[in-house]
């Protein structure tokens, strides 16, 4: 090792005070050095999104160019890029565009609802727009491709998950007859996202939870969303139409300050009354802030409860245990136990999550059907075991429909 650092002491050029520093090379090219470390996301997105709106393009030179921008928007920080490359615009464009094609509209729908999926920011930058009349429209019985029903229902939880400002908007564009009306769609793919939707956008958000040790709970970390599976657990989550931030508890505690005195082995409490509350916790900018800072703006359970009562989704629900819908694309298929499921989870969190009552037909259809499929079953356990539910969940809602 000593002889190879004398040998490069040696053939090192000297440092010349006065000599230039080295110039770069100009004659690197630019298209070689993208082939060796690839393009930025940013880049390859902006040549995707620009063969995907030529129309001049071969279609499958489009619909390609919309796989590769859908598999790029997956990385949120590449979805939090949309707005500062305005791209929302001409992608909500090619979506209504008369002159798109129903394949080019459902890839579209595809990366819509996976750029807002999970992420406030994205959310809230695609709501400006005003979408949601556009992305119900792709639900009508006169769209034939039930792929495409089902990516618009697929946009429409990106959307509409964890927003309240989304759901507020859901009733002026007739939002939620266009849902109930999908819970009857001829393709059971559809009926099965939909029902997941409405549970979803029907659990109560919890605001995060006040601590006394700020290392274990921070007061601005959102704590995730569940559904209340037995009573004593549902008081709580449901009592509040909407958290509001919580403000910091004004500390009464005496804090005891020690001053040294001359003896060591002697010590004399100052006692003082703090009256001053802690200042508030910083919210970082993130995709999250909002609902940070808001906790109400993703409390979706109160106006999803209110309208699904008032437009009679629920009894569509029941209805759709207790008289199915055949479906399938001539309807000779009935009956799906996926489906049947989703929607006992949306009416479990219906009655027990939002301790909403169900109303004359509708409690005696469901307590009927109940009793069916418990006889069919073999006992109330098995009829649970088969829709994932457990035995306390299957007794709250029979006593939901007593």
């Amino acid at each position: 090792m000593e002889s190879l650092l004398r040998w490069s002491i040696a053939n090192s050029t000297p440092q010349d005070a006065n000599q230039p520093p080295p110039r770069p090379r100009t004659d690197l090219d630019p298209g070689i050095i993208d082939a060796i470390l690839g393009k930025p996301d940013a880049e390859l997105m902006k040549e995707a999104l620009a063969v995907a709106v030529d129309e001049k393009r071969d279609e499958d030179e489009r619909i390609q160019a919309l796989d590769d921008f859908e598999m790029l928007v997956e990385q949120i920080d590449n979805a939090n890029n949309l707005e500062k490359l305005k791209m929302w615009e001409p992608l909500h464009s090619l979506l209504t565009s008369p002159n798109s094609s129903e394949a080019i509209q459902m890839q579209t729908l595809w990366i819509l609802g996976t750029a807002v999926q999970n992420n406030p920011a994205a959310q809230n930058s695609y709501l400006a727009l005003s979408p949601l009349r556009a992305l119900l429209s792709f639900l009508s019985p006169t769209v034939r491709s039930g792929k495409t029903r089902s990516k618009a229902v697929y946009a429409l939880s990106g959307l509409l998950k964890h927003n309240a400002k989304a759901v507020a908007q859901m009733s002026d564009a007739n939002g939620w007859d266009v849902l109930r009306d999908a819970l009857s769609d001829s393709d059971i793919t559809v009926r099965r996202k939909v029902a997941f939707l409405l549970s979803t956008l029907l659990i109560p958000a919890e605001p995060p939870a006040a601590s006394s040790n700020a290392q274990q709970q921070p007061a601005n970390v959102q704590q995730p969303s569940q559904i209340p599976t037995s009573e004593s657990g549902v008081a709580a989550a449901a009592s509040q139409p909407a958290p509001q931030p919580q403000p910091q508890p004004q500390s009464q505690s005496q804090s005891v300050t020690l001053h040294p005195t001359e003896s060591s082995s002697t010590t004399q409490p100052n006692t003082e009354i703090s009256s001053t509350p802690p200042p508030p916790q910083a919210v970082h900018p993130n995709s999250h802030a909002s609902m940070v800072a808001d906790p109400s703006s993703y409390a979706t359970s109160p106006r999803t409860a209110a309208a699904l009562e008032q437009n009679g989704t629920v009894s569509t629900l029941v209805s759709a245990l207790a008289s199915p819908v055949p479906h399938g694309p001539d309807g000779e298929a009935e009956g799906d136990a996926d489906f049947e499921e989703k929607v006992l989870r949306t009416l479990h969190t219906y009655t027990v999550g939002c301790q909403r009552p169900l109303e004359g037909q509708d409690k005696e259809a469901l307590g009927r059907w109940l009793d069916e499929q418990s006889r069919r079953a073999g006992g109330a356990e098995k009829a649970a075991e088969r829709w994932g539910f457990t035995g306390e969940e299957v007794r709250e809602l029979r006593e939901a429909t007593a």
